[in-house]
């Protein structure tokens, strides 16, 4: 899930009042990196197609034309997507790629036995990471599997909470499952949009869909981003390729130590090293400016520091102990995102106990948001699981008080192509690991 900077949030807070979803934002709408990991997840794995039923075909009878038509079903049973547990009982789950720091200083770090026995110490909550990883894994691998241009973006989010609902098989909501709300956005849009009740907007063929999974472990979330395309022609082969290597560069130079903007400006060498050709027009790719990368906290997303993917001057330093999510976009636009359509993404603000709210209605909204998501980011589909409805106004009402944080999709220009690819990333004291690497990107 990508952060902006601070300089456009009134912006956004200011656009998220009265949106309204407008389909034009997403074009095509009506058309039909090697890695060390050896996880299990690939043994393990269900059947690509194991939560899905066969279309029922019909067969009639030729006998006569009074007999009505039968439906006859596969023959092949539904399969249910079983707990992570079950295939890790000893609660050692797999672990990541794992890379040495960038800087001379930490080499010491690499055979340190103390700092092996201090990493050793936290073990707990790398295995939180773990766990989270591995459902993440196997629920992006589902949905590459599964997603079809045709299906509603209602559809594939349903598809990819439910597998990780299955897989974490918690009891609470902020025990385990998911981090947050799954993105899929669209083409220009770069992140920020999953569908609402009523959304009826269908994946087309000719899109380029960012998808953006968050999954946590007893708060410790994992934040990782792919995109998918589905045109066979290869048009968007070169904004992928650019956006998956400066992801990869972006995590290769992370690091105790290391200043976020030598971290920014190895990435933009990279990224702006391509460009995009479609009808005979070439179009250079620009790393989005106003989206960043960004450390992650326990049961928070954002969580202070930024991740540039420019360089921007900013030499705060990335230290021992701390998670990242490094993400970068590329784009064909203007390289910069503002809000745009309705807003989805929701999160509950910290340090809220002197703010006034509003109503009664919004304190009862307010007990609601705390219960079952604490300062977890959800979405309005999440709500109304949750049982509630006729919850619009108290909402918009939290946003205003500064109680609740909108998030509205951010976009860069109409007619221009986004993508999106993002690991998480685990600062051990003795090396880093690229705790979401799989063998698919």
């Amino acid at each position: 899930m990508s952060t902006i900077r601070a300089k456009e949030v009134d912006e956004l807070e200011s656009k998220t009042k009265d949106l309204n979803l407008n389909n034009a934002l997403f074009p095509n709408q009506d058309s039909a990196t090697s890695s060390d990991l050896k996880s299990k997840s690939a043994e393990n794995d269900d059947d690509d197609d194991e939560d899905q039923e066969d279309t029922p075909a019909n067969s009639s009878s030729n006998a006569s034309s009074d007999k009505k038509k039968k439906k006859k079903k596969s023959g092949k049973k539904k399969k249910k997507l079983v707990a992570i547990d079950q295939s890790y009982p000893d609660d050692i789950f797999p672990e990541g790629e794992w890379m040495e720091y960038p800087l001379d200083s930490n080499k010491h770090r690499t055979t340190s036995e103390e700092l092996r026995y201090l990493d050793r110490q936290q073990n707990n909550k790398w295995e939180d990471f773990r766990k989270g990883a591995e459902i993440h894994r196997r629920v992006r691998a589902k949905a590459k599997s599964s997603i079809r241009p045709g299906m509603s973006m209602t559809e594939i989010a349903d598809l990819i909470e439910n597998s990780v609902r299955a897989y974490a098989n918690a009891d609470h909501t902020k025990k385990a499952g998911i981090g947050f709300p799954t993105g899929l956005s669209l083409n220009h849009v770069a992140a920020h949009y999953t569908p609402n009740t009523g959304d009826k907007l269908v994946l087309g063929k000719d899109d380029i869909m960012k998808v953006d999974i968050g999954v946590h472990v007893n708060g410790r979330i994992c934040d990782s981003a792919f995109t998918m395309t589905f045109n066979e022609d290869g048009k968007y082969d070169a904004i992928m390729q650019a956006v998956r290597e400066a992801t990869n560069t972006g995590v290769k130079e992370a690091g105790i130590d290391v200043r976020m903007n030598d971290i920014g400006a190895a990435i933009q060498e990279v990224m702006e090293s391509y460009e995009m050709e479609e009808n005979g027009k070439t179009y250079p790719i620009k790393c989005i400016r106003n989206l960043n990368g960004h450390n992650i906290g326990d049961y928070v997303i954002h969580y202070g520091k930024n991740v540039p993917i420019i360089a921007n001057g900013d030499n705060t330093k990335m230290e021992e102990g701390e998670t990242f999510a490094v993400e970068t976009f590329g784009s064909t636009g203007n390289g910069y995102v503002v809000a745009e359509g309705e807003c989805s993404h929701y999160a509950l603000n910290q340090n809220i106990d002197g703010i006034r709210v509003p109503s009664e209605r919004c304190k009862s909204l307010l007990n609601s948001i705390q219960e079952n998501f604490g300062t977890l980011p959800w979405c309005r589909r999440y709500l109304e699981r949750t049982g509630e409805d006729k919850y619009l106004l108290a909402l918009n009402q939290l946003v205003r008080a500064g109680v609740v944080e909108a998030y509205p999709p951010i976009a860069d220009k109409f007619g221009s192509y986004t993508a999106q690819f993002e690991h998480t990333i685990l600062l051990h004291p003795h090396k880093k690991e690229v705790v979401t690497r799989g063998d698919d990107y």
